[in-house]
């Protein structure tokens, strides 16, 4: 699996750095819905899509929409704020760090270009626009918002990189790290080379979560992914995804357009019992197991099937 991944290329972690290395936080709202572009190149077009009867626009700037690898900045800062909130500390939108953290946090080399990349990212999230047409109680309500309202870069060493950053978050996004709207992901996930794996890891966490399962059409997989390719493409894709089955937490199949993901471990917030119930085997949960059961739930159903049917001998 590791030849599919980018290397980890901060083994030796500095231990000064912010420790949010095993707390990665991601927000469940850009997790669900398709807000960042895949393209690795500069992509204008304007993204619209319905979500519950409502129409959810993104809007690019002049330099494009934010990306998949721009969002790797959002994630640092969710995870730096709810690092401190957990700890108990006062948080506000405002957030400054130094560039070097969060290159090494999210697995980038420590070079010229990825300073360079730092600040393209902030311009192209500073510049993305959500539109949204919510309707409550016979009324639509237009609302338009960003994902971050301003950056700056505080100090600049002789060389030109960044050292220190400041970036204000927008309100809405700022919103789902105080209502905890957030969800914890693997470290691996910043070793992810393609845009796409990024996106699929994205859903199965979101979606698995402490399920055994999650199953979905790939059309409509295509359509939550935020793919621009064709649905050849997509399935060639998979397919080969299936074959490496590299993805952090979660093995990936697909059968008859159908796509399946399940934990490669039990969650650690909902492990398998540590006593089955008798005559219940962890590979029959894993077969017999309906999208959103969890472990628990498909134990005793089987195991209230197996009383059933010893009775009726």
């Amino acid at each position: 699996m590791a030849d599919f991944l980018a290397p980890d290329k901060h083994k030796q972690t500095d231990f000064f750095i912010c420790d949010v290395f095993d707390t990665y936080k991601d927000d469940s709202a850009s997790m669900e819905h398709p807000v960042f572009s895949l393209s690795t190149k500069p992509d204008h077009r304007m993204l619209m899509y319905q979500y519950n009867g409502n129409t959810i626009k993104i809007k690019p700037s002049y330099t494009g929409l934010a990306t998949i690898h721009d969002k790797d900045i959002l994630l640092y800062l969710t995870s730096c704020l709810m690092n401190a909130k957990n700890n108990g500390e006062q948080i506000s939108n405002r957030v400054r760090f130094t560039a070097y953290d969060y290159l090494v946090s999210t697995n980038k080399t420590i070079n010229g270009k990825s300073y360079a990349q730092l600040k393209d990212g902030l311009e192209r999230l500073s510049g993305t626009r959500i539109e949204t047409d919510i309707k409550t109680n016979g009324k639509e309500v237009l609302s338009e918002f960003g994902l971050i309202d301003s950056w700056h870069i505080v100090k600049e060493g002789k060389d030109g990189r960044m050292i220190a950053v400041e970036v204000v978050l927008s309100e809405w996004f700022y919103n789902s790290i105080l209502g905890n709207a957030v969800l914890s992901i693997d470290k691996d996930y910043f070793r992810l080379r393609k845009p796409t794996e990024r996106r699929l890891y994205e859903l199965a966490r979101k979606h698995c979560g402490n399920q055994v399962t999650w199953k979905i059409g790939l059309d409509k997989l295509k359509d939550k992914i935020g793919s621009n390719s064709p649905l050849n493409k997509l399935r060639f894709n998979i397919n080969k995804l299936t074959e490496t089955n590299h993805l952090p937490e979660y093995n990936i199949s697909m059968e008859n357009d159908i796509v399946m993901f399940s934990r490669k471990e039990p969650p650690k917030e909902n492990n398998v019992p540590a006593r089955l119930p008798k005559y219940v085997t962890k590979k029959e949960i894993e077969k017999q197991a309906k999208p959103g059961e969890t472990y628990e739930q498909v134990a005793n159903r089987i195991k209230s099937f197996k009383e059933v049917k010893n009775k009726l001998r």
